[in-house]
């Protein structure tokens, strides 16, 4: 009996072995730090491109508050002028400054 038990045993692996389909997991997961030599370059040059554009913007920033800066200066002149009590006195857009009428010269109004 125990010569019955062990052979349907070997049977019964033999069988599974043999019956059962074989499959293997092939597919991989790979973790990388995204550290490369590649990455690091990539970053380098955006650091330096994103440096270049910031100098730029400062200019152009600067550039801009400059020229905000004259026509507010030139907004209030041209107040002051239109207002003064001097009657040749007139506001000359092209060139933004209060002049004389009789003789064309600046005038601090």
């Amino acid at each position: 009996m125990k010569k019955l038990s062990t052979g349907l045993c070997l049977v019964a692996l033999l069988g599974a072995v043999f019956v059962a389909p074989v499959s293997a997991n092939t597919s991989k997961l790979i973790i990388e730090s995204g550290d490369s030599a590649q990455s690091r370059q990539n970053a380098a040059m955006d650091k330096e491109q994103w440096n270049d554009t910031r100098s730029l913007r400062h200019k152009v920033n600067t550039r801009a508050e400059k020229e905000w800066d004259k026509e507010d200066v030139a907004f209030d002149a041209r107040d002051k002028c239109q207002q003064s009590a001097n009657v040749n006195a007139y506001w000359e857009p092209n060139t933004l400054r209060c002049l004389d009428r009789r003789s064309g010269r600046t005038i601090t109004p």
